[in-house]
Parts: structure tokens; C-alpha cells; sequence
């Protein structure tokens, strides 16, 4: 049998904190103008109960995901020595690919919901499955849709639960959002987003290793 390749979730916490040395204020500053935008934009369309800003509410979620796209990339570009990973216009990258990065990321949302309509354990397993479909995008751009979330299933097998591990820190983390009325989420997001990418890499290493890829 092959051996695994050992990723440990305490490494990720400590080489995301690394990332981010000297950066704690740029990361939080754009997390900050993150949930500002989405903030106006759910305001701005959102003044009613009216059936019709609801729909409207809604499409703007939508229309706001390759800006989380390009938000948790820039924690990607920041690992790999970019020298301004937190500018704001970084933010924006994905709508320069826009069908490409909105049709996966809806479809890694939706197919994340569908599954947890069914039951709860089977849509936490399938969450974790498809968690580094962002990262494969920036890194494959020829992928898309299905190809990419399928990607993300199988370089997933076998560290599943060093994932659920690492995001029940996250988790426990954001306790401290409540006592500080959400202010410590500008540094708990990017240090989560910083372990993440740094569990990405780790992973991709293994499967690389494992395949004989080199993406």
C-alpha cells in the first residue's frame, strides 16, 4: 500500500502565520473593504420585503462571488512572495474570467447545498471535498465547471479529516468574534485563508507525488 502523505493542520496554522508576517493590517484592511462592498451591495438592493428585492438581494450574492474568488486567492499569491498581494485591485481578478470563476464556484455552492438538503453529514463531507476548487482554478486555468470541482474531490481522498480538523480551530476561533463584536474576523479570516492555502499546497505536493503531475 502507498504511503500517505502526512498533512498536518498545526503546520498549516504556523506557516499561514508566517505568510502573514508583517501583514496582518494589509489582509485585514482588505478583509475589511470585502464585507464593506458586500455590504453596500446587499444594501443598495435590498431596501424592501418585496418579492422582488429579495430576487434582487439574491442575484447580487451571486454576482459577488468571484470577488470572494479573488479575496482568497490573494492569501494564494501572498504565500508564493507576491510584493502586493493585498492590493485592492487584486480583489477584482475574477471577473476578468468571470464565467469561468462564477459558473464553478456557484456550482460548488450549489452542489455543496443539494447534498446537505439531503443530509447533514454527507453535505459537511462534500464541503470538504470540494474546498480547494478555488485554489484549482488560479492554478489550472483551463479548468472549469466539473472538471475543477472533480480535481479538488480527488486530491482531497484520504485528508478529509486533517481538513475538518483545521476548520474546527477556524470555528473555534471565531468565538472571539462574538466577544469583540466581529472586529478579531479581520485577522481570524485571513489567518484561516492563509492556513487554508497553506493546506492547498501541502496537498497539491502529495498529489503531484502521488500522480506524477506537476500543475
Amino acid at each position: 500500500m502507498e504511503e500517505k502523505f502526512i498533512v498536518k493542520e498545526s503546520e498549516c496554522w504556523k506557516a499561514g502565520k508566517k505568510d502573514l508576517k508583517g501583514r496582518w493590517l494589509e489582509a485585514a484592511l482588505l478583509t475589511f473593504v470585502l464585507m464593506l462592498i458586500t455590504i453596500l451591495v446587499s444594501g443598495i438592493v435590498g431596501g424592501g420585503l418585496d418579492l422582488i428585492y429579495k430576487g434582487l438581494r439574491s442575484f447580487s450574492s451571486l454576482l459577488l462571488l468571484p470577488l470572494s474568488w479573488g479575496w482568497s486567492i490573494t492569501f494564494l499569491e501572498c504565500h508564493r512572495g507576491d510584493t502586493d498581494p493585498f492590493n485592492i485591485k487584486n480583489l477584482f481578478v475574477g471577473y476578468k474570467d468571470f464565467s469561468r470563476i462564477f459558473t464553478t464556484i456557484f456550482l460548488q455552492g450549489l452542489y455543496t447545498i443539494l447534498w446537505t438538503l439531503l443530509l447533514i453529514v454527507p453535505g459537511i463531507i462534500k464541503s470538504l471535498s470540494y474546498a480547494l476548487t478555488p485554489y484549482i482554478l488560479k492554478d489550472n486555468p483551463e479548468l472549469k465547471n466539473n472538471g475543477a470541482i472533480e480535481l479538488s474531490m480527488t486530491m482531497m481522498q484520504g485528508y478529509k479529516l486533517e481538513l475538518f480538523i483545521l476548520q474546527l480551530k477556524y470555528f473555534g476561533l471565531c468565538l472571539l468574534c462574538i466577544l469583540t463584536l466581529g472586529i478579531a474576523y479581520f485577522w481570524i479570516g485571513p489567518f484561516y485563508s492563509a492556513a487554508m492555502v497553506n493546506f492547498y499546497e501541502e496537498v497539491k505536493k502529495a498529489y503531484n507525488e502521488r500522480s506524477g503531475n506537476t500543475f
